[in-house]
């Protein structure tokens, strides 16, 4: 094996979602700086190409399991909520979105159903497939960048037994908020606590997300950029995110320009957009279709601030030093876990739609100074915190 291929880097990147096919570029940017020349392979649960859209050419980890059992590699996940995802969700996020529903609804309803058909579906019987231990690669280095499981210590208990299992084979692990940290001292394992990876986009890819600005020309006293999850979307949640996007946009004079964070299935719907925006009123409403990562990045960077329910849209924003405001919805364990530990105290966290429009002006409000201070202190804190990883890729090359 050449020492190009010593090194994987796997995530969930295989699927549309915006975080997470960050994570594949800043990994390997942080990799080329330490190890030039090196050339990774991007591997998930499923082979999928998404170049299309600013990601990678996935492999699927199965066959370069195979293939490569018992060489000495090294591999890293990249980053994310992994350690909560089970096979069932995992396997359901790597449909096709028009065929997600008939998989549901085929599946859905017995566990055992569920079970078998995401066994099929991703090549594997674990619990938590991406999560990978030395049960695959007993040979290998294996490091985990910022991962996060805020829930996990209410995870089904043998999917938790899997991933602690899996995490105590690790040479090295840093976790992205205190939750999860919590979760796994309590089972004796000691994560080093790191900002999230795409706390490095302005830092790492600045210049090619400026390359792709271009919504602003659009609005011309600047705009929000605002996401929803697909759970948004019954016309009485509508109808109140409607509203308070009216009074923000009557109180500030920007615009609002929507956008999808992510369009793997449970991710974010464009048909929820276009009904929001026929109940608005605003007369600067745009939608954006673009599902490009950069074009996203470049959304957020040149926007006035954020307001949505994704964590990467957050996490983006505060890479650019920018306000920011996360939507609670049903499932905001992660959202609040993350703001709780790195966010400036004070600034407005997760809230209620009712409270949305105060939220985002005392949001703009801020000192926009203090904001990038803490914005390069986040990248800063990461690079540090990636230090142990890029030694275990550094050494895999050497091998």
């Amino acid at each position: 094996m050449g020492s190009e291929r010593r090194i994987i880097v796997f995530g969930a990147f295989d699927r549309h979602n915006f975080g997470d096919m960050l994570f594949a570029h800043v990994v390997a940017a942080l990799l080329e700086q330490r190890c030039p020349g090196i050339a990774p392979i991007f591997a998930g649960c499923a082979q999928r190409d998404l170049r299309a859209y600013g990601g990678h050419d996935v492999a699927a980890l199965a066959p370069l399991a195979a293939r490569w059992r018992d060489e000495p590699l090294a591999l890293i996940h990249a980053g994310g909520e992994l350690l909560t995802c089970g096979a069932w969700e995992a396997a359901v996020m790597l449909t096709k979105p028009e065929e997600a529903q008939a998989r549901i609804a085929r599946y859905g309803s017995r566990a055992q159903d569920r079970d078998a058909w995401a066994r099929t579906e991703l090549a594997t019987g674990a619990r938590a497939p991406y999560v990978i231990g030395r049960e695959t690669f007993p040979q290998a280095s294996i490091c985990a960048n910022a991962i996060g499981g805020a829930a996990l210590d209410h995870s089904d208990a043998a999917l938790r037994a899997e991933v602690l299992a899996k995490l105590r084979s690790a040479d090295h692990v840093s976790v992205r908020d205190t939750h999860t940290r919590a979760a796994l001292r309590q089972s004796g394992l000691d994560a080093q606590l790191v900002p999230d990876p795409a706390s490095m986009v302005a830092e790492l890819f600045d210049a090619r997300i400026r390359m792709h600005a271009g919504a602003r020309r659009a609005f011309a006293h600047g705009y929000l950029a605002v996401q929803l999850s697909a759970d948004f979307g019954d016309d009485a949640t509508l109808a109140q995110i409607a509203h308070r996007l009216d009074r923000i946009g009557r109180s500030t004079g920007l615009g609002i320009a929507l956008f999808r964070a992510g369009a793997a299935p449970w991710h974010d719907d464009i048909a929820v957009y276009e009904r929001m925006a026929a109940r608005m009123r605003h007369p600067a409403v745009t939608i954006v279709d673009s599902l490009n990562v950069w074009d996203i990045c470049a959304l957020i960077a040149s926007s006035e601030g954020f307001a949505g329910s994704s964590l990467h849209g957050r996490i983006v924003a505060m890479a650019y030093g920018l306000p920011r405001v996360n939507l609670h919805h049903a499932d905001s364990v992660k959202q609040r876990a993350y703001v709780s530990t790195w966010d400036i105290a004070g600034a407005p966290g997760v809230v209620a739609i009712a409270d949305l429009h105060d939220a985002m002006l005392d949001a703009l409000s801020m000192d926009r100074e203090v904001l990038k201070e803490k914005a390069a202190a986040f990248a800063k804190a990461h690079r540090e915190g990636f230090e142990p990883i890029a030694r275990c890729a550094e050494l895999a090359v050497k091998r």
